[in-house]
This record gives structure tokens, C-alpha cells and sequence, in this order.
């Protein structure tokens, strides 16, 4: 039976943390940033949990059980 892959873009996008959540980080904060107050820009900078929602679907593209 072949491998199951990673895919590649999640596992650039997603990070686990020591307790094993998983963090992401907020759109919005790559371009287009003169029309953006500096305190939205500094909110957008903080990483934040995936929402429980999603974390099923984020799990089977890392690939963990």
C-alpha cells in the first residue's frame, strides 16, 4: 500500500502546538496594507487556533490520527 502524502500546502500553513492544537495564521496581512489602521495590522500579525469546525478537515490534510 502506497504512502499517504502530506499535502504540502497545509503543512506550510498549519503548526501544532505542545499541547497538539493547531495554529494558524490570520489573512488579510500581505498586501494592500496602507488602507489598514496599524491596530487591525498588529491584530492581524497574532496567530490564532484553528476553530473547532474546522480541525476535523485541517487533521486529514496533515494527516494526523
Amino acid at each position: 500500500m502506497p504512502k499517504v502524502k502530506t499535502n504540502a500546502a497545509s503543512k506550510k500553513r498549519f503548526a501544532l502546538t505542545g499541547t497538539g492544537k493547531i495554529k494558524r495564521k490570520h489573512a488579510y496581512h500581505s498586501h494592500i496594507l496602507t488602507k489598514k489602521t496599524k491596530k487591525r495590522k498588529r491584530n492581524l500579525d497574532h496567530t490564532a487556533l484553528v476553530a473547532d469546525a474546522n480541525i476535523k478537515a485541517v487533521r486529514e490534510l496533515l494527516n494526523l490520527r
